[in-house]
């Protein structure tokens, strides 16, 4: 017999978020010259953290610290807030996982953006919550539908990213804070900042860290360059982040990590240097779209969004004949922004890749898109 599973579970379908840059390189039978699709940094983490991590290893015997002390310590000091206010988790993606859990009962009602973050629809569908779409205007999520349409639901939660992925747009932090006054009371909104470091100053919230209406995701899977360490950490009013003691996984933290992530945390001046690189990558990547007679959109992220103009059949055409000639990237998932493809800033190497195998690409691609 198989296993009982809940009737919850065995209404969901066996999908996953994303397919993972390693399952596509098993599948085309060689690895990619150019990885420009999930968003990491290619320019990794500092050599202060590396020599960190080396030191760490002689102690992974060693079970992580339960409550990543030393590392919310120096993340409150960073936020000039208390460690009362900041939960440390396997990456936006667990917190997020661990958000719900604590708040969505099957049949609650969750506000997000139609082809925005999809990991946070699957942990809302995993708990049985019921996803409110709102589409993206002027490609940009809509902040006012997003309260409206939260207000009209009575929804538990509303889920912004900000900055914006897939399509890199930013709301300025005065907007939102202004929005939040017209949201019921009773929903929490999840402000997603896992590409804060790139963002410009003004789409930094300034609110009390004790507003209950609030809770901010961070990461150091993007800026800091520890994707595959798998760490991040929310922030927000005391009595909600204890709340997540009740039900994370306190021995989740792998103890490498928690080394890594304060020494990321620690060495700005190199945090510094890998803005000031994506910055010059994104006007290299929309210089390419540019030669191509393609349009980039303006980002506050690590990566840029070409809009390929028609449909999402020749944005699709392009994800392929890219990967055809090794270079990895991806494209939003929902119309009319899946007309673009997205593309991860790399360093000079990747993107000299990019340029040599955008224009047959291109071509390729919109012979297939035309039939």
């Amino acid at each position: 017999m198989p296993p009982r599973f809940t009737k919850l579970v065995e209404s969901l379908p066996a999908t996953v978020p994303f397919v993972g840059p390693e399952t596509l390189e098993r599948d085309r039978g060689a690895p990619f010259a150019a990885r420009l699709g999930a968003n990491e940094s290619v320019f990794g983490p500092s050599p202060r953290v590396l020599k960190a991590m080396e030191k760490a290893d002689r102690e992974i015997w060693k079970y992580g610290d339960s409550i990543s002390h030393d590392l919310r310590q120096a993340l409150a000091a960073h936020h000039r807030i208390t460690p009362e206010n900041i939960v440390v988790g396997e990456g936006i993606d667990g917190l997020l996982g661990y958000l719900v859990r604590l708040v969505v009962e099957p049949g609650d009602g969750v506000v997000t953006s139609s082809g925005a973050y999809p990991t946070f629809n699957y942990h809302v569908n995993g708990f049985g919550g019921v996803l409110e779409m709102v589409p993206y205007r002027d490609d940009a999520e809509d902040l006012p539908a997003l309260i409206a349409r939260a207000n009209d639901t009575g929804a538990k939660l509303v889920y912004l990213a900000n900055p914006d992925n897939p399509m890199g747009s930013h709301w300025r932090g005065e907007d939102i804070a202004t929005a939040l006054e017209d949201l019921n009371p009773d929903t929490l909104f999840v402000l997603d900042e896992a590409y804060a470091e790139f963002a410009p100053a003004e789409a930094a919230v300034d609110l009390d860290i004790e507003d209950p209406r609030l809770i901010r995701m961070r990461t150091f899977s993007k800026a800091y360059g520890l994707a595959g360490a798998r760490i991040g950490y929310a922030i927000g009013a005391t009595p909600l982040i204890r709340a997540f003691e009740k039900i994370r996984n306190h021995f989740g933290m792998n103890r490498t990590a928690q080394v890594a992530a304060l020494a990321a945390l620690e060495d700005q001046q190199y945090l510094a240097q890998v803005v000031d690189q994506v910055r010059a990558s994104r006007a290299t990547i929309a210089g390419v779209a540019k030669d191509h007679g393609l349009t980039a959109l303006p980002s506050a992220t690590n990566f840029v969004t070409v809009d390929m103009g028609g449909t999402g059949d020749q944005a699709r055409a392009m994800v392929a004949a890219l990967a055809r000639r090794g270079v990895f990237v991806r494209m939003p998932f929902v119309a009319p922004q899946d007309r673009c493809i997205r593309v991860s800033c790399g360093t000079d190497a990747d993107m000299a890749v990019l340029a040599e195998h955008f224009g047959p690409a291109l071509k390729d691609a919109r012979e297939t898109a035309q039939g």
